[in-house]
Order: structure tokens, then sequence, then C-alpha cells
């Protein structure tokens, strides 16, 4: 097989990884946010795994630590913002490493950013549904903010341990 062919799969399967890891975190969040809402009103806490890991429905208009309150058509934009350049970046995507951390950060991204366009109150300025409650008092989160803080986390260490953004090596 020659080497043109050989990048090129590699290539079409970085794509494939950063479309479908991002497609199942976008699938995996909508339905655990469809059941939350289903499941959970006028619930309160309920445990999962004793007071460790509670569920408890939470509709959020701010973002990360309650940031930006009542700024959610801003938090909208921008949202809408990252996952298109992510998009637009993505064929700078050099191994599969970077081409998952891509997927998750853009699942995370595009889930919320469901919620803040089509979700109530109104279009575009929608609440985002947290669910996720842990101790020590941090914030109510979902699947998508996991995926978020997972995929940045591991974009920084990558980077601290010498990678360029997307693969390769820093100079």
């Amino acid at each position: 097989m020659s080497p043109s062919v050989t990048r090129k799969r590699t290539k079409s399967a970085r794509y494939l990884l950063f479309g479908v890891s991002a497609s199942l975190i976008v699938a995996l969040d909508q339905l655990t946010k469809f059941w939350a809402e289903a499941n959970l009103v006028g619930q309160g806490s309920i445990p999962i795994i004793g007071e460790l890991l509670q569920f408890r429905l939470a509709y959020n208009n701010a973002a990360a630590f309650s940031l930006g309150v009542g700024a959610t058509w801003v938090l909208t934009t921008i949202s809408l913002a990252a996952s298109i350049a992510l998009i637009a970046l993505s064929p700078r995507i050099k191994t599969m490493t970077w081409a998952l951390i891509g997927g998750m950060a853009l699942g995370g991204a595009v889930g919320n950013l469901i919620d803040r366009a089509f979700k109530q109150p109104e279009f575009f300025n929608g609440h985002v549904v947290d669910f996720i409650q842990i101790p020590f008092n941090f914030p109510i989160f979902n699947l998508a903010d996991t995926f978020l803080v997972v995929a940045v986390s591991l974009a920084i260490l990558r980077t601290l341990m010498g990678d360029e953004i997307g693969g390769g090596r820093a100079k």
C-alpha cells in the first residue's frame, strides 16, 4: 500500500473518530437529560451512591460555576462559535488522541448548545438541564459538562507534555 493511501485512510479514521465520538456524546447527553426531565421533576436529591453521587434536576441559565447569569444568549452564541470553530479546525487534527479530544469537546459543546438554543424559556435563550450532583458544594452538572472538562483537561495535559494542539511535537 502506498504512503498516500495510508495517509488518506489514517486521515479518514481521524475524521471518523472525531465525528462519531462527538455524535455519541451528544446523543448520550441528550438522552440522559431527557431521562432526568422525565424522572426527576419534584424529586429533590436522589442518592445514587450515598451522598457521593446524587441526581437532582436543575435548570442552569449561566455557564459553569454560575458565571454569566442572565446572559444566556451570549453563552449560546459562544457555544455556537466554539462548535463551528472545532468543526472548522478538525482537518488540522493529526493524531487519533487529538481526534478523540476534539470529539469530546465538540460533543460537550453541542450538547449544551442544544439546550441553550431550544429549551425553555425561549429560543436561543434556553436553560441547560443539569442533574448530576456530587458533594463539597460542587455545582450540579451534566454529561456534556463532564466531557468538556475531560477534553480541556486532556488538551492541557497533552500540551504540557509537548504536543501541539491537534498533534505533532511543539518546537
